[in-house]
């Protein structure tokens, strides 16, 4: 898809601020109202904005642990097994990536016990082989709002 100019600083200030009315976009802009919003209803329908949403900091309401968990699964089920742990509700991100490993999760947990637990479901899955996982230490930058070049 083809984003001209306008596209673009639209979608970067919805990044910065997601609630900003049309009316203060348009402004900002230099453009009317009407494009604005038909400019985002297109996005929208093109599929290249998904959703508005918020930043949360996840550690001031409870979830202290994240975890970056590799999996390795039987080659045949790996979309099957993403499907499935996509759907859990701590779960942040599931790539499905090259290497030693077939997947990664990014998932958050009030504290080990919960990851335990959801290490050990997940080991009990049958195409689930084998499964390594980090506990980040400190979260240095965490922010998918990466801006449109």
């Amino acid at each position: 898809m083809v984003l001209d100019e306008l596209d673009k600083k639209i979608i970067n200030e919805l990044i910065d601020n997601p609630r900003i009315t049309y009316r203060k976009l348009a402004r900002s802009l230099g453009v009317s109202v009407g494009t604005v919003y038909n400019r985002i209803r297109k996005l929208i329908g093109q599929g290249i904005i998904r959703d508005f949403t918020v930043q949360v900091d996840f550690s001031k309401v409870g979830y202290d642990v994240t975890a970056l968990i590799l999996v390795k699964v039987d080659g045949k089920h790996i979309i099957d097994v993403e499907r499935e742990v996509a759907r859990y509700p701590n779960v942040c991100a599931v790539y499905d990536v090259t290497g030693e490993f077939d997947v990664i999760v990014v998932a958050k947990f009030r504290n080990i016990g919960e990851l335990n637990k959801f290490i050990k479901n997940l080991l009990s899955k049958p195409y689930v082989l084998s499964t390594n996982t980090s506990i980040a230490l400190n979260v240095v930058k965490e922010n998918f709002k990466l801006k449109v070049p």
